[in-house]
């Protein structure tokens, strides 16, 4: 099921990606504003797939305090 999430809001972040290239008003600043709004979803995109995915498999197992050394 991670694997859907992941996806799921891809898909999201394309169609944010598709409406700000088509919603981008025409003019001198269209290419500026077509950038960085691309640039900004597709960072935010990667950061929360990144997070997502490592909270799934973290690298170093958790330590339990309620076990006693015998």
């Amino acid at each position: 099921m991670s694997f859907g999430h992941v996806v799921f809001i891809g898909l999201i972040a394309l169609a944010l990606g598709v409406a700000c290239w088509f919603g981008a008003r025409p003019g001198k600043n269209q290419v500026i504003f077509r950038s960085s709004a691309l640039l900004t979803i597709t960072c935010c995109y990667v950061m929360w797939a990144v997070t997502y995915l490592a909270q799934l498999n973290p690298l170093i197992a958790p330590i339990r305090s309620d076990l006693r050394v015998e």
